[in-house]
């Protein structure tokens, strides 16, 4: 294993052919870094005992237990038997099951009451007792391997992430067999990404070290001391390209795009009926000065849902304008683009009529560019944008098409940015002569942490403060499995809005128009169908999507409410389906106040501004993430009538879905709700490989709970870029950084 390459040798080389293909069929690990980087998940003492009362149904799983008793059952006339041996901890009891006369012979032999071992299976359910069916197991207390035991006495037992046909203690034989071999050579080649001074300085181990104690630790203390370095090294690779990245985007040149005296922007600041909020003069400002340099403005703009990005969006746009230059607003559904255009096209009235009759002087044009409209239409948006004619252009994934050329486009906005792939937002900025500024707006509030790491080159501007006059909004869970009146009190509570002259959303989670979704509507029409009490049919519920009814359709709800608690309201539906002449009917409809009712997907979640609109429910809430209910509800309360959310659900009590609920209607606090949403959903992968399904970058280091490390790391890799672009003082560091990024993340960071 000589040479820089020591961590890239093929696992098979170690292990022999048949593991090294197991591991990488159904781990995904294929050299001896990954094996190395395949860390146990948690780590049992000798002698600790497994929770066996919080074993996950239908997973698989790997327990530390003691046999408490076997039972041989015979069947079948006494044709069959049956072994089944009970596992316990103190907390709770498993049942192991053996069949075959051959197997049940050799298990009962050897798992007599007062052994110890590790068991591993899937957890399944039988006579309301969980139970392993044959399950593989290693024993920790043979009698005839006493230096295997002694050499357990004490040492955590590390419990990797398994599967099926891999065991943990497997893979914890196989990272043993890697290790010694690594050792054996003194570990040649390995390189090492930490600087010599910062690993010093910071007194981290060395990575041998690192790697032998938190894969083989003799104490808790080595747990401790081997993820503390190996979270840095994740950290501070990370952070170092996102440094570069930084570095390199300065050096990029940009035409600047300074606010000019008496022009759009200052004739429109002029007609506004409202003071702009202290949050909104800060990040206005940031961004202005980003908009005067000679180098490309990278600027993520995060913010509570309602707290007005869109406005200080148009005023750079404005800004942008009065320089010559044009703007892109990058929409993710054409929904939310039409939206935009209207919003936009209604604030700046005549502005928005350059070189049209009634135009204002300093006016512009707004053009909407979709995929789907007509070819005269298309035509002249296209027309508008080459010959500048527009200042702003909104548009879908439209706006990337090679057709699309601008005259001189100086700023990319891109709005909930993460609907977009890195290509696409890319292809849009490959537009411009020079680089154009970009802003990228979200939303999704993002933990600082996170906002370090998944946007490590975006300079973050934060709108942490509502536009007076914004109302509270209230949220509550209708549990309909335990209350099912309480959905019948929810539907009178959307006529008594209307009854005052508001205007509610119902959304659910499909639409329900095509065949394999019609077979299921019969089976959606369950505890939380738009009926109410009288139609609740007991379902098997749980948590688990497998096992609920599918999920509830527009159409068929749509439909229920209209002939039943909603008869005689004026309701309507809008899905993404629908073609684009008919959802902007439906929107401009409903934000005219025609429609009483609307019925839709989720098509509505961002951007959609009805201020009249005060009550939302949301069916089968449990299917939506807080994120994404966060969102929805952020519809409502978006005038000065108080707004109510509805969650509506027929999750058991006591199960995560009602949790993650609870938390939802618990706190209007979007910050709070993106770090519980983040904890269920963990990280993924912030370099983008969850976009092509790829495993994750980050394997050790928790962006919610390593926040201080992910900050220091961030410091130092930034102090270290400045002083050394090139890393030719780092030779290691580069090489790592080779080896880390795979050419796919290299891109991303680069197209970032």
């Amino acid at each position: 294993m000589g040479g820089v390459t020591a961590l890239k040798e093929p696992l098979a080389k170690s292990l022999g052919g048949t593991t090294a293909k197991v591991m990488a069929a159904h781990l995904g690990l294929h050299t001896v870094g990954d094996l190395l980087h395949h860390y146990p998940r948690r780590y049992a003492e000798r002698g600790e005992l497994t929770r066996l009362s919080d074993l996950p149904l239908d997973e698989h799983v790997t327990v530390v237990a003691e046999v408490a008793d076997t039972r041989l059952h015979t069947f079948n006339g006494g044709r069959g038997v049956r072994l089944e041996v009970t596992l316990t901890d103190g907390s709770g009891r498993l049942r192991l099951v053996f069949f075959g006369r051959r197997a049940v012979h050799h298990h009962e032999r050897v798992l007599l009451p007062g052994r110890r071992g590790m068991f591993a299976g899937k957890v399944s359910m039988f006579n309301r007792s969980l139970q392993l069916s044959h399950p593989a197991y290693e024993l920790l207390d043979e009698d005839d391997d006493a230096g295997r035991v002694e050499d357990f006495a004490g040492r955590p037992l590390p419990l990797y992430p398994a599967c099926k046909q891999l065991e943990s203690w497997r893979i914890a034989k196989s990272v043993g067999v890697v290790l010694d071999s690594l050792a054996a050579t003194g570990w040649d080649g390995l390189v090492d990404p930490l600087p010599g001074s910062l690993r010093t300085g910071r007194g981290l181990l060395p990575l041998p070290e690192a790697f032998e104690k938190v894969h083989r630790p003799r104490t808790r203390k080595d747990i401790t001391e081997a993820r503390s370095r190996l979270k840095w090294d994740e950290g501070f690779v990370l952070q170092v390209a996102l440094a570069r990245r930084r570095a390199a985007a300065a050096q990029l040149p940009a035409v600047p795009r300074r606010p000019v005296a008496g022009g759009l922007l200052h004739a429109f600041d002029g007609r506004l009926p409202f003071s702009l909020t202290g949050g909104q003069q800060r990040v206005c400002e940031e961004i202005f000065a980003d908009l005067a340099a000679d180098h490309p403005m990278h600027r993520l703009l995060q913010g509570e849902v309602g707290s007005g990005k869109t406005l200080v969006a148009l005023r750079a746009m404005l800004a942008v304008a009065d320089t010559g230059g044009q703007s892109a607003l990058l929409a993710p559904t054409e929904v939310l683009a039409q939206q935009h255009h209207r919003s936009i096209t209604e604030m700046l009235g005549d502005l928005a009529e350059g070189g049209l009759l009634g135009g204002a002087e300093h006016g512009t044009r707004v053009t909407l560019l979709t995929g789907s409209m007509g070819a005269r239409a298309r035509r002249q948006a296209l027309l508008d944008a080459a010959t500048g004619e527009a200042g702003i252009v909104i548009g879908t994934h439209a706006l990337i098409e090679d057709v699309v050329a601008f005259h001189d486009l100086g700023l990319v906005v891109v709005d909930e940015q993460h609907r977009f792939g890195v290509e696409q937002r890319d292809a849009l900025r490959a537009k411009g002569e020079r680089p154009p500024h970009l802003l990228v707006m979200t939303a999704t509030p993002i933990p600082r942490t996170v906002a370090m790491t998944v946007f490590g080159d975006l300079e973050t501007s934060v709108l942490d403060e509502l536009p007076r006059g914004r109302s509270p909004i209230a949220s509550h869970v209708v549990p309909v499995r335990d209350k099912p009146h309480y959905l019948t009190r929810a539907w009178e509570r959307v006529r008594e809005e209307v009854a005052n002259g508001h205007q509610a959303y119902v959304v659910c989670p499909r639409i329900g128009d095509d065949a394999h979704e019609e077979a299921g509507d019969e089976a959606a029409r369950g505890p939380a169908a738009a009926g109410g009490p009288d139609e609740a049919e007991d379902g098997d519920g749980g948590d688990a999507p497998g096992a609920q009814r599918p999920p509830l359709a527009v159409l068929d709800v749509a439909a229920r409410l209209a002939e039943g608690p909603l008869d005689g309201l004026r309701t309507e539906v809008l899905h993404g389906r629908m073609a684009p002449e008919a959802k902007d009917d439906v929107m401009r409809r409903f934000a005219a106040g025609e429609v009483d009712v609307l019925v839709a997907t989720t098509v509505i979640e961002v951007g959609v501004n009805v201020p009249n609109a005060t009550a939302m429910v949301i069916m089968d809430a449990d299917r939506f993430g807080v994120s994404q209910l966060h969102q929805l509800r952020g519809r409502v309360g978006r005038g000065s009538a108080p707004g109510l959310c509805l969650l509506v659900t027929d999750a058991p009590e006591g199960g995560s879905a009602r949790a993650r609920l609870a938390a939802v209607a618990g706190t209007t606090d979007g910050f709070e709700l993106s770090r519980i949403d983040l904890e269920q959903r963990r990280e993924g992968d912030v370099l983008g490989q969850a976009q092509s399904g790829g495993r994750s970058s980050l394997r050790m280091l928790a962006v919610i709970d390593d926040e201080e490390l992910i900050a220091e790391a961030r410091a130092e890799a930034t102090a270290l870029v400045a002083r050394d672009p090139g890393l030719t003082d780092s030779p290691d560091l580069r090489t790592a950084l080779d080896a880390l990024l795979d050419a796919d993340r290299e891109e991303f960071l680069d197209k970032g």
